[in-house]
């Protein structure tokens, strides 16, 4: 299966709601205000935000009468236009190595299972890969990360539960320079916004790359779980404000209706989405393509 086909099917959820709702839509109503003010509801519905709706659908509208356009196949292309010149409106996040990658974000959302995969997907393309396992919040997560780096054969630096995170993302670095690694991948507790000592930690974490490696191109990767629909602003509004955020890992994309939340995340926070989970296996990790996603909602 393609990428294509890998997004369209984790997007079967929320395509269906979207598509039966665009079918009755059409069916019932010819366009005008109450056309307009429904395909606002479906998009709300999907859980894109009321401001990102209200504007993506004042577009279409003012298209679709400058044009004098009744057609329903041209509705929707001025709707995918709109979806995917939205979800473009985040910079893009360079990538290039030697990079560092520190992944953050709650509990239960698939850190450790994004990072195993993240780190088989750069070695297929020729990347050598250092994980830090800089967890030693969770028990037995340097444990469970040491299975994902097996599986994708590359080396993990760790000290016992309970050490120093900071420490532990000090030797990685250590590591990764002298082996001239292309990318270290840094694993951090799933910090809630109540956890203040937790927070500190990942500040620590953050100075501690920024003065040992600043040669390196180092981003922060927040994982969120698709499921949570729009409640997932909040967290990357807490962990923005403590590091900063510069890209989104999105998992659990199969098992919502809930896809369209993150049209109007990375528009109104402007971070775009890197990469995008697709199935449970380890090569299920996919580059997020705006394109893509937005055929896959329909």
């Amino acid at each position: 299966m393609g990428l294509f086909g890998k997004i369209k099917s984790v997007l079967k959820k929320t395509r269906d709601g979207i598509a039966n709702k665009l079918t009755a839509l059409f069916s019932k109503n010819k366009l005008g205000e109450e056309f307009y003010e429904e395909l606002e509801d479906i998009l709300v519905s999907s859980d894109v935000s009321v401001r990102t709706s209200v504007e993506i659908v004042e577009e279409i509208k003012e298209k679709a009468i400058k044009e004098k356009c009744r057609d329903k196949d041209y509705v929707i292309g001025l709707l995918k236009e709109e979806l995917y010149d939205t979800l473009n409106y985040a910079e893009p996040l360079d990538m290039s190595t030697p990079l560092v990658i520190m992944v953050i974000g709650v509990n239960g959302v698939g850190k450790t299972t994004s990072i195993g995969k993240l780190a088989h997907k750069f070695v297929s393309e020729g990347k050598s890969v250092t994980i830090a396992a800089a967890d030693t919040f969770r028990a037995a997560a340097s444990e469970q990360l040491s299975v994902w780096a097996e599986r994708a054969k590359v080396r993990i630096i760790k000290h016992s539960e309970g050490a120093d995170a900071s420490a532990v993302v000090f030797d990685a670095i250590v590591s990764a320079k002298s082996k001239k690694t292309d990318v270290l991948i840094i694993d951090t507790a799933g910090r809630l916004h109540v956890k203040t000592n937790l927070m500190e930690e990942l500040k620590k974490m953050d100075r501690v790359v920024k003065r040992e490696y600043p040669e390196a191109n180092f981003v922060k990767l927040i994982v969120l779980d698709a499921s949570t629909g729009q409640n997932a602003s909040s967290q990357v509004e807490v962990f923005n404000e403590a590091v900063g955020v510069d890209g989104i890992i999105l998992t659990k994309l199969d098992g919502t209706a809930k896809g369209g939340f993150i049209v109007s995340l990375s528009y109104e926070t402007e971070i775009p989405v890197i990469f995008v989970g697709t199935g449970e296996k380890i090569d299920d990790i996919e580059d997020f393509d705006a394109k893509e996603y937005v055929e896959g909602l329909f």
